[in-house]
């Protein structure tokens, strides 16, 4: 009878962080001028963030080589923080602690800069 009570609420502690964070990426993605519906889906919203992120969409591909898909998940990561005037070890903070670092980015008072390089626009242009 305990076990099933820990399950019970193993799992409806692991719902709500995946709800959680599944929010929090969309929200972050309207920030980004996205569609919010994007977090929904699997691998687009890799590819929604790797746009965020400015990097190439192909990166998408490395995530099924092993190894370089470490260097395409933290560049991707790395790359969503500074697009929203964020270091590097917030984009550790996203790729390891999703579910803490989402919703501070996205509920919190970071804007998005666009480029991934922490200035300018997703056109190109420089920040006003």
């Amino acid at each position: 009878m305990a076990p099933d009570i820990a399950n019970t609420i193993l799992l409806v502690a692991y719902l709500g962080i995946l709800v959680l964070t599944v929010a929090s990426m969309w929200k972050v993605f309207q920030k980004a001028d996205q569609p919010g519906w994007a977090a929904l889906i699997p691998i687009f919203n890799a590819y929604v963030m790797l746009k965020i992120g400015d990097n190439p969409g192909w990166y998408l591909l490395l995530f099924i080589i092993p190894i370089a898909n470490i260097y395409a998940a933290g560049k991707m990561y790395v790359g969503v923080a500074k697009a929203f005037g964020k270091g590097i070890g917030w984009g550790v903070g996203l790729w390891f602690l999703p579910f803490v670092f989402f919703p501070l980015l996205a509920f919190g008072d970071a804007s998005y800069r666009g480029g991934g390089r922490g200035g300018g626009s997703a056109g190109g242009e420089p920040a006003i």
